[in-house]
């Protein structure tokens, strides 16, 4: 056998699906000089989506830190380089011995013959390549295009490649005719930010328009760069905005015999140990209420102008996380018992609060439930995510005066504001699915009433 060669290799950052082009580097858990194994975590990352731990995809020295904590680094660029002992080639593919058990020395850039395609044991992304990691065939085909390999970070891309930018500014550049081949990049590689794009429409210098933005402060003020899930959220909610016509519809709901309910349940010996609350209540109305209304559970496909109606419930639930406003998702929530979704809800919102999410949890969400009553609002008028058809957001549930059998009494009210891209869901189907949730939290005997 030949001997092992030493070899520095670069890892780049690899592709983390949902079409994300970018992500931040949060935190290095490891320095120049310092020893790593495979699977070893090198970095966390956050993405629009979640904040991601990237592992080693082969063993050495760590030779050179590429980007540094708070720096955007897109998909293809270098993060790290790693110098280690390359693996002479042999008949065994990575991750497998001769006797089919699994392998823990066998070096990430084994290959099982001339030109197979690379295996490398990879928790996240395609693993390491000198070309920039290519999306998947549609069709779920592994085989991957030949690329050239990723420009640097520090150096624009080629003249002939497509401009480098986010899905909110092409939209922009569309919006306003803009041909993003004019434009000049001054994002991370040359991608092209909102403010090259804004700078370029004002027939402004674009550099000088970049230097009056970091650097035009006075004592009077302080200006702070928007990272990570602040400024995901925020080009979300623009894409949202200026792509779906939104309306709104409100619902003020006597919800005091859910309170009663919620009260019984909390001492019913099933439910020991779980946190029972009105958000779980207005969750089951919603799943069951969708069977009847499924227009609120559908997307709009921009590409082929089609409607999908999605026959699945990901149910979403926006959280104020450590690091932003995040929505995770109880995945076919249609399946779940009231008590198993009561359950699935604490947990989610608890990982949630404690940056525990995966990027699974984040994505593929088809409707969201905003429990904006924690902070003592009433109502109020969400945005919806964009690739759903609505949002719910659930009021503050406060003892007030209300006529019942008669009599002015206090009694338990709530509102509910339900958001709504109009183009799936006209005004007679959004009333009519929240009268459904509503009738639920007045009544919650009607959960029966529900096919």
């Amino acid at each position: 056998m030949p001997p092992a060669m030493s070899t520095a290799r670069p890892f780049a950052l690899p592709d983390l699906g949902e079409g994300l082009t970018e992500a931040e580097v949060v935190a290095w858990h490891v320095a120049v000089g310092d020893e790593v194994t495979l699977n070893q975590v090198l970095v966390e990352v956050e993405t629009e989506k979640a904040v991601v731990e990237l592992p080693s995809p082969f063993a050495g020295t760590v030779v050179e830190i590429l980007a540094a904590a708070g720096e955007t680094v897109r998909v293809g660029a270098p993060l790290i380089t790693i110098e280690g002992a390359a693996a002479p080639i042999t008949a065994t593919k990575v991750g497998t011995a001769a006797d089919g058990a699994a392998d823990p020395g066998a070096d990430a850039d084994t290959r099982a013959e001339e030109g197979a395609e690379e295996k490398v044991p990879m928790l996240v992304g395609y693993g390491p390549s000198e070309a920039p990691p290519s999306r998947r065939r549609r069709n779920g085909s592994r085989h991957r295009e030949p690329s050239a390999p990723a420009p640097s970070p520090a150096s624009p891309p080629p003249a002939t490649a497509k401009p480098l930018a986010a899905p909110p500014v092409r939209f922009m550049a569309r919006q306003n005719g803009v041909d993003l081949a004019d434009v000049t990049g001054h994002g991370p590689g040359g991608i092209i930010t909102r403010e090259d794009l804004a700078a370029y429409v004002a027939g402004a210098d674009a550099d000088a328009h970049v230097r009056i933005g970091t650097n035009g402060r006075s004592e009077r003020e302080t200006r702070a760069p928007v990272r990570g899930i602040q400024k995901h959220m925020a080009e979300a909610v623009s894409r949202s905005v200026a792509s779906a016509p939104q309306a709104c519809v409100f619902l003020t709901v006597d919800a005091t015999a859910t309170v009663e309910l919620i009260d019984r349940l909390r001492r019913n010996r099933r439910f020991e140990g779980i946190h029972v609350t009105a958000l779980a209540i207005v969750a089951r109305a919603v799943v069951l209420a969708l069977r009847e209304h499924p227009a609120l559970n559908s997307s709009w496909d921009e590409t082929a102008v089609e409607v999908v109606s999605k026959h699945y419930v990901n149910l979403g639930i926006a959280v104020a996380s450590q690091r932003g406003l995040i929505v995770p998702n109880i995945k076919d929530a249609q399946d779940l018992t009231f008590r198993e979704l009561t359950v699935a809800l604490g947990d989610l919102t608890d990982g949630a609060r404690a940056a525990r999410c995966t990027t699974d949890d984040l994505r593929d969400g088809t409707i969201t439930l905003t429990n904006i009553g924690v902070f003592g609002v009433d109502a109020g008028v969400p945005i919806v995510n964009p690739g759903e058809a609505a949002i719910l957001a659930v009021g503050a549930l406060q003892q007030r005066p209300w006529a019942h059998e008669g009599e002015l009494v206090l009694r338990h009210l709530l509102t509910l504001s339900l958001a709504f891209d109009h183009r799936l869901v006209d005004g007679q189907g959004a009333a009519l699915f929240l009268r459904d949730v509503g009738d639920v939290l007045a009544d919650p005997t009607n959960l029966l009433a529900f096919g």
